[in-house]
């Protein structure tokens, strides 16, 4: 068991009230709880900025996700706004490079002893994840970036299907199943991205994207204690999407 609690929260993207009401419901203490968040903590919610500045106060670890991605090439100057992004307050924030330095430094993975965090998803192939991807870095495209910030299904070679909705036939099924297939002993995975897909636990799985941003609710897991923990959205902050 970690010497600090740890508690893995699902897609936030922006919501910080519900963040700070879901941390109040596991009664997290940052002097001594870890907060690992899956990714996706910006974009589609009210308050990109405000969750970032939060989850840097508290010292949270946590991975890249595609949002999250988006929001440093956008600030890059390497993509523009969408229609539907929220990220503009922190693009226009005073402390933008603060925040903007503390998101860029997330790992797309973490790893435990016996749980691996990644925002996606692990391509078959990655017997050692950290191996594969602790040198890439959101700068550079790299399909391995694209991979672990963005895939839900794959065929047991890793390919990708042209679209996941409506859920793509065989050989094609949700990346976790075949993972562990692939390495049964792997530590539990514990991913986001996958609102459609819902609350997954299965042994060895834990999926915590519950679509908080979409009116549904936010989840936090805590595998010291083997426990769930929601809350419910306020509201819907955006209307559902396929991805």
């Amino acid at each position: 068991m970690s010497a600090r609690r740890r508690v893995f929260v699902g897609d936030v993207q922006g919501c910080r009230d519900e963040l700070e009401r879901l941390l109040e419901a596991v009664r997290f203490d940052p002097a001594a709880d870890d907060l690992q968040p899956v990714g996706d903590v910006v974009n589609r919610g009210p308050d990109s900025a405000g969750t970032l500045r939060l989850l840097r106060e508290l010292g949270a670890g946590g991975v890249l996700g595609n949002h999250d991605v988006h929001l440093l090439r956008t600030a890059a100057g390497e993509r523009s706004l969408g229609k539907r992004d929220t990220i503009q307050d922190v693009l226009e924030a005073p402390d933008r490079e603060e925040l903007l330095d503390w998101l860029g430094a997330r790992p797309l993975v973490r790893v435990w002893d016996d749980v691996v965090c990644v925002h996606a998803a692990l391509h078959p192939a990655w017997a050692n994840p950290a191996a594969e991807l602790d040198g890439l870095d959101w700068r550079t495209p790299h399909p391995y970036v694209d991979f672990a910030t963005r895939a839900r299904y794959c065929a047991p070679t890793g390919d990708l299907p042209a679209s996941d909705w409506p859920p793509p036939p065989a050989p094609y099924r949700p990346w976790y199943e075949v993972y562990r297939e692939a390495h049964p002993d792997a530590p539990t995975l514990v991913f986001g991205h996958w609102a459609r897909g819902g609350l997954v636990v299965r042994p060895g799985v834990r999926g915590l994207d519950t679509g908080c941003v979409w009116g549904q609710r936010l989840t936090a897991w805590l595998p010291d204690e083997d426990r769930l923990v929601h809350v419910d959205a306020a509201r819907a902050y955006s209307p559902m999407s396929k991805r």
